[in-house]
Order: structure tokens, then sequence, then C-alpha cells
């Protein structure tokens, strides 16, 4: 197995529509059909949910416990209960989390080890956070923070700022894209193979790879991603309060 055959991509080349012929107008076409794959069990989850809320006692009492651990996720973060943060942090959270462990439904895999992927996840964050802070403390005293403690801190101040995004999105796709690479490589080696496969099987370690590297992994990263993103919220918000 060559490293090409680890993890494949498929693109989709918008130059016929521009006219211009350039990499950057390639677009991996895997992670958008394998995104919205998602984005469409997560519907039919949320109208499940929906069903159960109304239907069964055991439907309505899980559903509490998800909101509550999302409620008590915000106050302990951001020092109280904001209802536009805790949905966003669980909307982040829900659906990193389906695009982290998709690997468990066959055929499709995670859109998070895509590169791209993560680095919108981390603009979305990163602008939702900034538009926060500003109208928490206004645009005046944003910018003037920008200039502190000295005007010529400026560009570090915005770099600063700026790295957050890489910091949050390199972590995700760091760790989901090493994950997939350990796990074809394990399944590689012992493809083909009636003896390993078997007892990849009967000793339990096919599931403990797909339990660590996919649910484990998928699941930790996403609880990352959302906790970052309530603690810049937090810090950001009571710079210069109480």
């Amino acid at each position: 197995m060559n490293d090409a055959e680890l993890i494949e991509t498929h693109e989709w080349s918008l130059a016929h529509l521009t006219g211009y012929d350039n990499p950057l107008l390639n677009v991996n076409s895997e992670t958008i059909i394998h995104t919205w794959i998602i984005i469409g069990l997560l519907a039919f989850a949320l109208a499940t949910v929906n069903f159960l809320l109304h239907q069964t006692k055991i439907g309505r009492f899980l559903l509490i416990q998800c909101v509550t651990f999302f409620i008590d996720l915000t106050k302990q973060s951001i020092g109280s209960f904001v209802f536009s943060h805790c949905v966003f942090a669980a909307a982040l959270f829900i659906f990193i989390a389906l695009c982290n462990i998709a690997p468990i439904i066959p055929f499709l895999d995670e859109p998070t080890r895509d590169l791209n992927t993560a680095l919108a996840l981390g603009f979305i964050a990163f602008f939702y956070v900034q538009i926060i802070i500003i109208k928490t403390h206004g645009a005046g005293s944003y910018i003037s923070n920008l200039f502190k403690p000295f005007f010529i801190m400026l560009p570090i101040n915005i770099i600063g700022k700026l790295s957050s995004i890489i910091s949050m999105s390199f972590r995700l796709f760091g760790n989901i894209f090493g994950g997939a690479i350990i796990t074809k490589l394990y399944f590689g080696a012992i493809h083909g193979s009636l003896l390993f496969e078997t007892l990849g099987i009967l000793s339990g370690v096919n599931f403990m790879i797909v339990a660590f590297f996919t649910l484990f992994e998928g699941l930790l990263q996403a609880f990352v991603f959302a906790m970052l993103t309530l603690t810049y919220l937090a810090v950001g918000t009571q710079e210069g309060g109480h």
C-alpha cells in the first residue's frame, strides 16, 4: 500500500465555470457529499428526537440530560447561562461529533479529516466570538484593545486573534486525520489475511481500534472544539469587566 492509497480524494474542478484553471478551484467531492449525508442524518435524528420527546418518557429523559449537559458546560465556561452561546456550542459539538464518527457508517468518511472543513469550522467559531465581543464592549473598545499596551502591538494583537483559527482548526484536523491514517494502516495490514482478520475480531483489537480512534477520539475532539469556543467567548467578553 502506498501513501496515495491511504486517504484517497476525488475532486471537482470549477475551472470550466470560471474559465481559469487553478488548484484553489478544485473541490473535494467526497468531503462535500459526505458532509451533506451527515447533515441529512442530523435532520433525521432531530425529527426522531422530536418524536421521542412527545411519545416516550425515556426519550424525554435522555433529551433533558443532553440539554442539561450543555447548559452546565456553558455556565462553567462563561460564568452564566446565555441561550445563544449554549445553542451555538451544542450545534458545534453535535455536528463535529457526527463528522468525526462518520466511519462507523459503511462507505462514509470523516469530513473533518479534510483541512478545508476544519478551517471552515474554525472561521465560524472565530467570527461568532468576535461578533459577540464587539456587541458586548462596543466596536470602539474592541479596536482600541488591538493597540494595547502600545500602538506598535497592533500587528501582534491581530495575529494573536487570528491564531485561534489555526489552533482550533489544526488541532481538530490533525487528530482526526492522524486517527484515520492509523486506522487505515491497521486494517490495510490485516486485509486479505484470514488468520489476522480472525484474530483481530476474536481478540477485540478491531473493536478497540475503531472505538478509540473513531468514537472516543471523535467525541473528545468535538468536546474540545466546543469548549475552546466557549473559553474564547469567556475571555473576550469578560476582558475589562467583572
